[in-house]
């Protein structure tokens, strides 16, 4: 049994299977056609859930060893990504599938010793493995909103997760003062906010 939250876990089983579902949606011919992220398309956003799942079992391991395993060297995530865009629609469904299931079946193994070894994400941002439940479900779900799952799908609790997220981070880039005067009715228009974190 796991060392992880029970309920974070659950949160990432319902969010990988909703991804994997949106992904099992889209035809073929439609792995070339633009998503809500900036110059990706369907195969881009695919490949890159695909080697996250790969470099968040690389976390895993470093809290499993003790031996650190970035999630990514300098420049590999986006050369993945570009690389994995190229891939067949086939190629591509296999493989984030089966990262998905080797990334979930590494979170069911999580022990309470590898709780206390000290990880770095792939910003820098000094972490534990029991963040990696929530780092995976902001990945999964997000993205299942890029490739077109309706936002009335997002579950009650990870709206409540995402906003609190992305609300901390907007304020660390200075947009927070602007959003809480729109969030709390105090400005009419939203303001306009940089690219997703």
């Amino acid at each position: 049994m796991s060392a992880l939250d029970a309920g974070g876990l659950a949160r990432v089983g319902a969010g990988t299977s909703a991804f994997l579902e949106t992904v099992a949606g889209i035809g073929d011919d439609d792995f070339g056609r633009s998503t809500l992220l900036p110059r990706w398309r369907v195969a881009h956003v695919v490949a890159h859930v695909h080697f996250n799942a790969l470099a968040l079992q690389r976390l895993l391991t470093w809290a499993r060893t003790g031996e650190p395993h970035p999630m990514y060297e300098p420049g590999q995530r986006d050369a993945e990504v570009e690389d994995g865009a190229t891939w067949s629609p086939a190629r591509l469904r296999a493989a984030v599938g089966q990262s998905a299931e080797g990334l979930l079946a590494g979170l069911d193994a999580v022990t309470s010793s590898d709780l206390a070894t000290p990880l770095r994400s792939a910003k820098g941002r000094e972490i534990t493995v029991a963040d990696v439940p929530w780092m995976r479900s902001r990945e999964v779900w997000v993205h299942a909103l890029d490739l077109g799952m309706p936002s009335a799908h997002l579950p009650e609790d990870v709206v409540g997760a995402l906003l609190v997220d992305a609300a901390g981070a907007r304020a660390s880039a200075s947009e927070g003062p602007a959003l809480a005067a729109w969030l709390t009715g105090r400005a009419a228009e939203p303001p306009r906010l940089g690219p997703w974190l």
